[in-house]
């Protein structure tokens, strides 16, 4: 038996350098997607995704 903790790693915070990848403004929400895949949204293009985010079971905060 390991003394290893298999904990995932701590996700760093949003910066103002994070950028929307559909239109390039600021990142307010993260979406890690089931294939460990990541998307950075504005809170515009979040909503427009939310439903679809949510039915692939993607992790978003």
């Amino acid at each position: 038996m390991s003394d290893i903790a298999t904990t995932a790693p701590a996700r760093t915070p949003l910066t103002a350098a994070d950028r929307c990848d559909r239109c390039s403004a600021a990142a307010k929400v993260r979406a890690t997607l089931p294939t460990g895949g990541e998307l950075l949204f504005c809170l515009h293009h979040y909503n427009d995704h939310e439903a679809r985010l949510v039915e692939i079971g993607a992790v978003v905060d």
